[in-house]
């Protein structure tokens, strides 16, 4: 199991995506940003944002400090003028994305019941399912990060009195008890999921699912079938989560993972739609009670206004945060239109991300 560590970080973040200065960028939550401020934080770990004390196995000497990180954050933000916030989004993607589900109870109650207070968790429903081989890759991944990091003692109860803490690390477990409102942005075909929980390498050792890994458009049709009965099983987990009014719901049918986070998929000429709505506007109606969003897109592949990503042939995963942080460090990945052509081939902005260098630094064709 790999340890995620902050030199595998981007040396340089942009501010794009949701949190873009471009008005035109943020649709609806523009003077909202100028008002009332935007913060980003890089993190590493899910795991370690809820471990609230030291553990320092003899062997490796490590420190788990991420919940004391997050609280000290949170307090020092407050001391600033958080604290008056008429309105607040906690929001985060990937990884960050179940640590927004995850705390999102206690963000709410670090505002008055007068604030706004609302969560977006993007590419954050990971799914404790089967691959191909009929093993539980992500199940024994993430029950590997509970007992090492020591997560389980800050999980919500409501959860663990019924359920054992890896399964209470598991959105699915999690979001239909989550009291603020809660909006789930996530692909029904998430790339990541399908790399390192579906379809792994040590799921795969004769390569069978090698080439559909990387690329959608080389799997076999019993492949796509296994991954619609993947998307099957996303819709089922969400569906006590959506009969609530205050929630809100955005699954696209691309192959992709993170989509806040990018200005091509966030809010473009030629960004996602589901019924000629993109993401940012979709947000934007649910946050501010504008109109309820509860939007699922026909499964794959009917959806023509997709980013699917594609991965070159060197690119393999390794550990939890491979494609977002750069630890893979290999390989390039390339965003295509729907009709498989690279994005700047179809007059559209092409998006890789580089990781055969040592910096594994993002560049843009």
């Amino acid at each position: 199991m790999a340890i995620p560590h902050s030199a595998w970080m981007e040396h340089c973040q942009g501010i794009i995506g949701i949190l873009d200065m471009d008005q035109e960028q943020i649709a609806g939550l523009f003077n909202w940003r100028e008002e009332d401020g935007a913060i980003t934080f890089e993190l590493v770990s899910t795991a370690k944002e809820l471990v609230s004390t030291a553990k320092e196995p003899d062997a490796a000497q490590l420190q788990f400090r991420g919940q004391r990180i997050w609280l000290a954050a949170m307090e020092d933000l407050m001391s600033k003028g958080m604290r008056y916030a008429n309105q607040a989004l906690l929001s985060g993607y990937s990884a960050g994305g179940l640590a927004a589900i995850l705390h999102c109870d206690e963000f709410r109650n670090m505002f008055p019941k007068t604030t706004r207070v609302k969560c977006l968790a993007d590419a954050g429903l990971f799914l404790d399912t089967v691959d191909v081989s009929g093993g539980q890759t992500l199940e024994s991944l993430f029950s590997g990060v509970v007992g090492l990091q020591g997560v389980q003692h800050n999980l919500p109860r409501i959860c663990t009195n019924h359920l054992d803490s890896t399964s209470c690390f598991f959105p699915q477990n999690l979001i239909s008890h989550i009291q603020p409102p809660l909006f789930i942005l996530n692909a029904a075909y998430d790339s990541w999921q399908i790399q390192s929980s579906i379809a792994p390498p040590s799921a795969d050792p004769h390569g069978y699912w090698h080439d559909c890994r990387l690329n959608h458009a080389k799997c076999s049709p019993s492949q796509i079938r296994f991954l619609q009965g993947f998307r099957t099983q996303m819709l089922n987990a969400i569906k006590g989560f959506a009969m609530s009014r205050r929630n809100g719901l955005f699954i696209n049918s691309f192959f992709a993972h993170c989509q806040s986070e990018r200005k091509d998929t966030w809010f473009a000429d030629y960004s996602p739609e589901i019924r000629d709505k993109p993401i940012a506007i979709a947000v934007g109606d649910w946050y501010f009670d504008r109109a309820g969003v509860k939007s699922i897109d026909c499964p794959y592949h009917c959806d023509k206004t997709c980013h699917n990503l594609v991965y070159a042939a060197t690119f393999e995963p390794s550990g939890f945060v491979a494609n977002d942080s750069g630890a893979a460090c290999c390989g390039r990945v390339i965003q295509i239109d729907c009709n498989g052509k690279q994005a700047h081939e179809a007059g559209l902005h092409t998006l890789s991300w580089d990781y055969s260098s040592s910096s594994c630094h993002k560049v843009e064709a």
